[in-house]
C-alpha cells in the first residue's frame, strides 16, 4: 500500500470538545429505547456531565411532544409525566429536519434495525458524534459501510452495547481479566423474555428485526466475544427466536462458554438476564431477577460484591459524553463500529449454524 493511501485512510486526530456550555443533545425514534436514551443523557447531566437535549425527531406528534410512554422489557412503572417540557425541546417529523441542525453535538439513534446505518452515517457526515442502537445491521456488508465511515470520521460513532457497561457485567470482565479467583472453568450466559409487545408487528419480522438471535442474544454473543475474544467455532441449535449456542476457544480461553437467548415465552413471562460462571477458586452468578442480582461463593459461603447504581445505558451515554470531552478518537471507545462489524459477522456465523445444524469455522 502507498503512504498516500495510508495517509488517505488515517483515522483524523481530535480535539478535545472547545465549545463552552452543556453537549448539546438529539434523539431520533422515541420508542422504548429513545425514552431510555433521553433519560440516560438526563441522568448523566445531573451526574456533573452537562448535557441538554435540544430536539427529538419521530413521526408521531404526541411523543414529539413529550408523551412517551414507558414499555420495554425492564419493568419499569408506566410514565405520568412528559419525558420532556417541549417548549425546551424541538420536535421533528423527519430525521434530515434534526440532522440539519447546527446546534447539535451529539445525537442518538434508536429506530428500527434496518435504518441504523444510514441514519449514522448521515449523522457522522453532519458532523455530529453518534450513539447508535444494536444491532447496527442484520448484514455484514452495511455493517462493513459504517465502521468503514467511523475509522475516518471527524467525530466519534458508538454502537450501544450496552452489557459492557452494565454493572454485575463490568465486575465479571474485571474478575476474568485480571485473574482474581484464577481462570474460567465454565460461562454459561441467559437472556429469556416474551416477545417485545410495544412492537409486535416489527420485532415479529425476522426480516426486519433479526429475531431474538440479533435482537436479543446480540448482547451475550458480544460479552462473550468482548471477554473471551473471537471464538474458534460455534455451533448453535433452536431457532432464531430461542437458540442455544456453544462457543469454542482455542486455549488458554475457557473449555466451555454457552449463551441461550430467547423470547418465544407466554406473554407476561418476565425478562430476566444472567450468568453463571465457574473459576478456579470461586462461582459467579447473576439473576436479573433476584435481590442482590449478584452472588459470589467462595471458601464455602456466599457474599454480594457491591455494584455500582444505575443500567449499562446510564454507562454508555457517559462514557461517550467522556469521550467527546476528551477528544478521544474511535479506538478509545469502550465498544467500536469496528467490533460491531465483528459481531455482526459472528451473529451470521451462529444463524449459519442453526440453518445447517452443524458447527461453523470462524478461525483457520
Amino acid at each position: 500500500m502507498s503512504a498516500k493511501r495510508r495517509k488517505r485512510q488515517r483515522a483524523p486526530s481530535r480535539a478535545p470538545a472547545s465549545r463552552r456550555g452543556p453537549l448539546r443533545v438529539g434523539v431520533i425514534g422515541l420508542g422504548f429505547m429513545g425514552r431510555t436514551h433521553v433519560e440516560a443523557y438526563r441522568a448523566a447531566d445531573a451526574a456533573g456531565l452537562s448535557n441538554r437535549l435540544v430536539a427529538v425527531c419521530d413521526p408521531d406528534p404526541a411523543r414529539r411532544a413529550g408523551r412517551v410512554p414507558s414499555a420495554g422489557n425492564l419493568g419499569r412503572p408506566a410514565a405520568a409525566e412528559r419525558l420532556f417540557d417541549p417548549r425546551d425541546v424541538d420536535g421533528h417529523e423527519q430525521p434530515e429536519e434534526l440532522l440539519a441542525r447546527d446546534d447539535l453535538d451529539v445525537v442518538s439513534i434508536c429506530t428500527w434495525t434496518d435504518t441504523h446505518v444510514d441514519l449514522a452515517l448521515a449523522a457522522l457526515a453532519a458532523g455530529k458524534h453518534v450513539l447508535v442502537e444494536k444491532p447496527i445491521a442484520l448484514r455484514e456488508r452495511p455493517a462493513a459501510r459504517l465502521a468503514a465511515a467511523a475509522r475516518v470520521a471527524r467525530t466519534l460513532c458508538m454502537p450501544a452495547m450496552c452489557m459492557r457497561f452494565w454493572p454485575g457485567w463490568t465486575w465479571l470482565r474485571d474478575a476474568v481479566t485480571d485473574g482474581t479467583f484464577g481462570a474460567v472453568r465454565s460461562a454459561t450466559f441467559r437472556r429469556l423474555a416474551a416477545q417485545p409487545a410495544w412492537a409486535a408487528r416489527f420485532y415479529g419480522d425476522v426480516e426486519r428485526s433479526g429475531g431474538a438471535l440479533f435482537d436479543l442474544h446480540v448482547h451475550d454473543a458480544d460479552f462473550v466475544s468482548w471477554v473471551f475474544g473471537t471464538p474458534r467455532s460455534v455451533t448453535s441449535t433452536g431457532s432464531v427466536d430461542h437458540l442455544t449456542t456453544l462457543y469454542r476457544h482455542d486455549a488458554p480461553g475457557p473449555p466451555h462458554v454457552v449463551a441461550e437467548g430467547g423470547w418465544d415465552h407466554a406473554g407476561g413471562f418476565p425478562f430476566r438476564m444472567g450468568f453463571t460462571v465457574v473459576f478456579d477458586q470461586a462461582t459467579a452468578e447473576f439473576d436479573s431477577t433476584r435481590d442482590p442480582s449478584l452472588l459470589l461463593w467462595r471458601d464455602g459461603s456466599a457474599a454480594s460484591p457491591k455494584l455500582p447504581a444505575g443500567t449499562g445505558y446510564d454507562g454508555e451515554v457517559r462514557h461517550l459524553l467522556r469521550a467527546i470531552r476528551r477528544g478521544a478518537p474511535p479506538g478509545g471507545l469502550l465498544a467500536t463500529c469496528d467490533e460491531a462489524e465483528a459481531l455482526t459477522r459472528l451473529l451470521l456465523h451462529e444463524q449459519r449454524s442453526l440453518a445447517s445444524g452443524t458447527t461453523v469455522e470462524l478461525l483457520a
